[in-house]
């Protein structure tokens, strides 16, 4: 019984619920814009977000800029401590100095020879 209504009603012209409710919603977002105050805010709203010296698209941009950056700074001040205190070892010991001297510069004694083993 239900189908046969439901025919009936589109056979005389009516249109659906879906399309109703859409065409509704469309009728009534054109009648909030024509307000004055509404439309105000909108439009002070999109020049906000892409217009203004400070838009939002760019503020987003900055804020995940700024987020590696403070990676890299986090980055660089551990690698500052390292080398700190490497630095502090290879002052205060002179075996230290030596051994790393010999490992990084190859440099030796002038009575040695260096025999270089690549693995």
């Amino acid at each position: 019984m239900k189908e046969t209504e439901e025919n009936d009603d589109n056979k005389l012209g009516h249109t659906s619920q879906k399309g109703h409710s859409a065409k509704f919603f469309l009728m009534q977002s054109l009648l909030v814009l024509r307000n004055k105050y509404v439309l105000t805010i909108v439009v002070f709203l999109v020049w906000l977000t892409f217009f203004d010296r400070y838009n939002l698209v760019d503020m987003l941009n900055n804020v995940s800029t700024i987020r590696e950056m403070e990676a890299e700074k986090d980055y660089y001040k551990a690698r500052i401590k390292e080398d700190s205190t490497r630095i502090m070892e290879l002052t205060t010991n002179n075996e230290n100095l030596e051994k790393y001297a010999r490992e990084q510069y190859l440099m030796k004694k002038p009575d040695e020879k260096i025999f270089i083993v690549k693995q």
